[in-house]
């Protein structure tokens, strides 16, 4: 694939991932509360999502997704679920001064974590409409090859974990700031409010 396209792709991905929505309202309120390493399944399942998005794009698959529509809003409602009872946990989570050990996922709750990272993806409104709409007027789907889609690929991952560990580097120094119980406890209230709103936006759309 020529550079001019992909570079067209890659920016256009770029102020689609970069503008805040319910993803990435989910993905920093989360560091807030638990630490940067709570969100590596959420993280991965959302990129996978992603990638599947984009591969649905390329094969022109787009109306197998209108025939199982029903799936997708299965999943969109169970990562909506998901993120209404993480709003609840933070709401109600008690406050230490210092992180502590229990900042490290454990292995059930990350997979609970890249589950509810692939249900919001692959629910969100914003993503559908950004490979399924916006990518054929970007790229000729028609013309690309194997070698073409592997390059999309892994350019979509480039701009995608640059993004996102930005927003996580910023939300992961704003927490080291939180050394008192007080600031702590308002970070989980303000972080639970806005988990429930992200909840609500994708639930909505």
């Amino acid at each position: 694939m020529e550079f001019t396209p992909l570079l067209i792709f890659a920016l256009a991905l770029l102020v689609s991932a970069g503008s805040p929505g319910p993803s990435i309202a989910a993905l920093v309120t989360r560091v807030l509360v638990k630490g940067w390493r709570d969100v590596m399944p959420f993280l991965a399942a959302m990129w996978l999502g992603e990638a599947i998005w984009l591969t649905c794009a390329v094969a022109g698959l787009v109306v197998l997704m209108d025939t199982f529509y029903w799936a997708f809003q299965i999943l969109k409602y169970c990562g909506v679920a998901y993120l209404i009872y993480l709003a609840w946990r933070m709401w109600t989570a008690p406050v230490s001064a210092e992180p502590t050990a229990e900042d490290a996922p454990r292995g059930r709750d990350g997979l609970r974590m890249f589950l509810a990272g692939m249900a919001v993806t692959l629910g969100n409104p914003k993503i559908m409409v950004f490979y399924l709409a916006l990518l054929p007027t970007i790229i000729d789907l028609q013309a690309i090859s194997l070698i073409g889609w592997v390059e999309l690929t892994f350019t979509m991952l480039l701009v995608l974990i640059a993004v996102d560990c930005a927003y996580v580097i910023v939300a992961a120094r704003a927490r080291l700031m939180l050394k008192n119980p007080r600031a702590m406890r308002i970070a989980n209230r303000v972080s639970a409010g806005v988990m429930g709103g992200a909840a609500a936006a994708i639930a909505t759309r």
